[in-house]
């Protein structure tokens, strides 16, 4: 792994705290080293990037609900895609919404990727690790 990104975090934006469990347990099983920051809900998310602005670590890749309290999941999902300086940051959306115009109005907003929550450990394992494959291993990023 890339010793830089294997030292970035990984934001999760995610309001269900059985969800952000199993995540957390999920990536905890496949001993992700990456540090993972928990937004609860899209106005957290948003809060990131004056904490980023401030110095703090931007992350490898960002794991978004839609279905969020005060900001929902597509209207970050815009802020971030249309930002100058974070607009490339890698955004996964994991939700449990598989509705075609959530798929199509992410894509259209420039999301990386789209997966449908699964509803076992076991599946959230497995997406685990796809994750961190992908998006910690596998893809070339433009991070400093």
């Amino acid at each position: 792994m890339n010793a830089k990104l294997k030292n970035l975090p990984i934001l999760l934006v995610e309001d269900n705290p059985v969800d952000v469990d199993l995540t957390l347990r999920a990536f905890k099983s496949r001993n992700l080293t990456n540090n993972i920051v928990v937004a609860r809900d899209g106005e957290m998310a948003l809060q990131q990037i004056d904490l980023w602005d401030k110095g703090g670590q931007i992350p490898v890749v960002i794991l978004l609900d839609l279905k969020l309290p005060k900001i929902d999941g597509l209207e970050v999902l815009k802020t971030l895609k249309t930002h100058q300086v974070y607009n490339t940051i890698p955004v996964v959306v994991l939700t449990s919404s598989g509705d075609e115009r959530d798929i199509a109005e992410a894509y259209e907003l420039g999301v990386n990727s789209y997966i449908v929550k699964p509803v076992s450990f076991d599946k959230f394992v497995e997406v685990a690790a796809q994750i961190e494959l992908y998006w910690t291993i596998l893809n070339k990023t433009n991070l400093h």
